[in-house]
């Protein structure tokens, strides 16, 4: 495939492959850009965002809903795609291809709802007569810098909000992923988006990530990956919007009133889907020691379940990492908790890409393995005293993305509400749940701004202060 930049497709003697996680295979190959290439994507968004601000939201409003439709006539081509670059099972590329036309369905509707405020000046000395009003407007050109393990719905969650404000975008997709993001790039001008609007730049993240926060002409970057590129964008984008979208390592609580069966099941879905390369994944599970053993005596059974191998596969339920480097990495972790007095319940193996399923017990909470992010298919199962300790050690993190919490005591829930620092709290499930049009967005270094078309929005305009003066 080729890149699309200034209006036209475009192609670069150097070309990158992109490759089956789990075969191996080269799935397609895409142009290698250079700096030089963001500078000239951004001269042809220039006029493309002068277009949006003028484009009328009725009219923004009907190309969002029309891209949404032609994403639901490829289905199937696009999920096939998001399995063979990124590895998830089919099935969850299908449901990540169905949020995606959701996530633009509540775009074209956060469309027709850009709107200010009255602001009542005469509540102030001197304000009567006056007449105060806010008006959004458009940022101009946003940047959106995509990760890999949601390689089309996570583009659609940027992409969609900045037309919708009347923005013109450019995506930077993963450099590992970006089949799904130029396939949208082809039914969004299929759907009637201006060509100047859109760009997609495909390439090595390091130095187009770096060309983005340096050039001056884009007035908004919205970012998902990692706390340390986070940071990184902070400190080289200078006076520029930042959304951030980080990591995390979701603290599940489970209580001893809790229903354990419940728990294991959500569990079982929400530490291992997409093979745990979820931000929001389950990772640390803070259960009472009261009922721990017949907690892994329900989920052990579940997730033994979760049979692995080829993604494409109607018997696969957990597909590879998106790289054999990752999945060697998650073994390292595993490994180094084990040796430090862990308990290996059950998987621990890799082939390839593929980590099979794991879980384990009695974790240090100082460890690796608890203290970051693992992104990948493994449980970690701390055994707590008190509702105390739980509540502790679920704030004992530098990230602040999820947090979730079993119990049927309505009070212990409020209490996790109030005291847990974390964007997202969930009652009776597990740190992985997600509707495209909440809010959602971390605490502490999980990330600044929130995502969700209309919450995104906010994000991709700027207000403006409107004043008429009476006769005085």
């Amino acid at each position: 495939m080729q890149m699309f930049l200034a209006g036209a497709w475009r192609d670069t003697a150097q070309r990158m492959e992109i490759r089956n996680p789990f075969h191996g295979d080269v799935v397609d190959t895409v142009p290698c850009a250079a700096p030089d290439h963001i500078t000239q994507a951004v001269a042809g968004l220039e006029e493309g965002a002068r277009h949006m601000r003028q484009m009328p939201a009725y009219e923004r409003s009907l190309l969002l809903r029309r891209t949404a439709q032609l994403v639901r006539d490829h289905a199937e081509d696009l999920a096939r795609t998001i399995t063979a670059e990124e590895g998830k099972v089919l099935s969850e590329s299908r449901t990540e291809v169905a949020r995606s036309a959701e996530t633009l369905e509540v775009s074209a509707e956060e469309a027709r709802r850009v709107v200010g405020e009255m602001v009542p000046l005469d509540a102030a000395p001197g304000g009567a007569g006056k007449l105060g009003f806010t008006v959004r407007v458009p940022c101009g050109i946003v940047a959106a810098i995509t990760p890999f393990n949601f390689p089309l719905n996570l583009v659609c969650h940027k992409v969609g909000p900045a037309l919708a404000a009347g923005n013109a975008v450019l995506v930077k997709p993963a450099s590992t992923t970006p089949l799904s993001a130029l396939k949208l790039i082809e039914l969004l001008l299929e759907a009637g988006t201006p060509p100047a609007a859109v760009a997609c730049v495909t390439g090595p993240g390091d130095t187009l990530g770096t060309a983005i926060c340096h050039e001056a002409r884009i007035r908004k970057i919205s970012f998902t990956g990692s706390a340390e590129v986070g940071e990184r964008i902070c400190r080289e984008a200078g006076l520029k919007r930042v959304t951030l979208e980080l990591g995390g390592n979701g603290p599940v609580i489970i209580l001893d009133d809790a229903d354990l069966d419940a728990a294991a099941q959500a569990i079982a879905v929400g530490g291992y889907a997409n093979a745990g390369q979820v931000c929001i994944s389950a990772q640390r599970i803070l259960a009472s020691a009261a009922v721990a053993n017949d907690f892994l005596d329900a989920l052990k059974p579940r997730v033994a379940a979760l049979t692995t191998g080829d993604p494409f596969s109607a018997d696969t339920k957990m597909g590879p990492l998106v790289r054999e480097a990752e999945a060697h990495r998650v073994g390292e972790w595993v490994n180094e908790a084990i040796a430090a007095g862990c308990h290996l319940v059950l998987g621990g193996q890799r082939e390839g890409a593929v980590y099979q399923p794991t879980i384990l017990d009695r974790v240090d909470p100082r460890l690796r393995i608890s203290r970051e992010e693992l992104f990948g298919p493994a449980v970690a199962v701390t055994r707590c005293e008190t509702v105390d300790e739980a509540l502790r050690l679920a704030n004992d993190s530098r990230y602040g993305l999820a947090a979730g919490i079993f119990t049927q005591n309505v009070e212990r829930a409020l209490r996790f509400v109030r005291e847990v620092d974390a964007g997202n709290l969930h009652i009776n499930w597990t740190t992985q749940w997600r509707v495209d049009l909440m809010p959602y967005g971390g605490l502490k270094h999980s990330g600044l701004g929130k995502e969700g078309p209309k919450y995104a929005i906010r994000e991709m305009t700027e207000e403006k202060m409107v004043v008429i003066h009476g006769k005085h």
